[in-house]
């Protein structure tokens, strides 16, 4: 398995060398060309918002714009992919940029992810997956005050590709619905034409 220089792989993960997502991704990526590096726009809406300062979570990041213009912004970011080819970029990009202090990869399955109990983060953020287990651990990484980003199909993404996984797609009340008391809803928006939903909550 071929790890990028400064990337982590997350401890008892276990062998990813033959992990079917992780060779469908690093076959994506490396067919795909030069990314763009384009940020979400969650992360434009989040940094007009009342964030605490503190660091970021990206999970399944993939070569992510979303990290380096938080970066850029002076915030450490985390970002989690199962994909090693993804994390290459994105560190070669944010060495370009003169941010790669400030970004940390990590090669994970985020089914076998777990957040540190001592790590709190102004920023959860996730634009492209969706597993229930996986956000009601990431929320728990939210600090008081934080947001959690979150963006990922809907039903409505079904009847276009009815071979897409039901439980990759977020029921009529999700995530909302799986949110802690101690957490307010700021955004839900539904975009039918892509079969999404873009989410946004803060911690209290």
């Amino acid at each position: 398995m071929a790890v990028p220089p400064s990337a982590q792989v997350l401890m008892g993960a276990g062998d990813l060398s033959t992990h079917p997502d992780r060779m469908r991704w690093n076959a994506k990526y490396e067919a795909a060309g030069e990314p763009r590096f384009a940020p979400h726009p969650l992360v434009d809406w989040a940094l007009v918002a009342d964030v605490p300062t503190g660091p970021v979570l990206d999970l399944a990041c993939g070569p992510s714009g979303s990290a380096l213009r938080l970066a850029a912004e002076g915030r450490a970011v985390t970002a989690i992919d199962v994909s090693e080819v993804a994390l290459r970029l994105l560190q070669d990009e944010a060495r370009r940029r003169g941010v790669d202090g400030l970004v940390t990869t990590v090669q994970a399955d985020l089914s076998s992810w777990r957040p540190s109990p001592t790590e709190k983060y102004a920023i959860v953020l996730c634009t492209g997956f969706w597993y229930e287990q996986v956000f009601l651990r990431a929320i728990e990484a939210v600090r008081p005050s934080g947001l959690v980003l979150w963006e990922a199909f809907t039903a409505e993404a079904r009847r276009r590709r009815p071979s897409l996984p039901a439980e990759w797609c977020l029921a009529e009340d999700e995530p909302a619905a799986l949110l802690p008391d101690n957490f307010s809803v700021l955004l839900q928006q539904d975009l039918p034409d892509q079969g999404k939903r873009r989410f946004v909550a803060r911690a209290e």
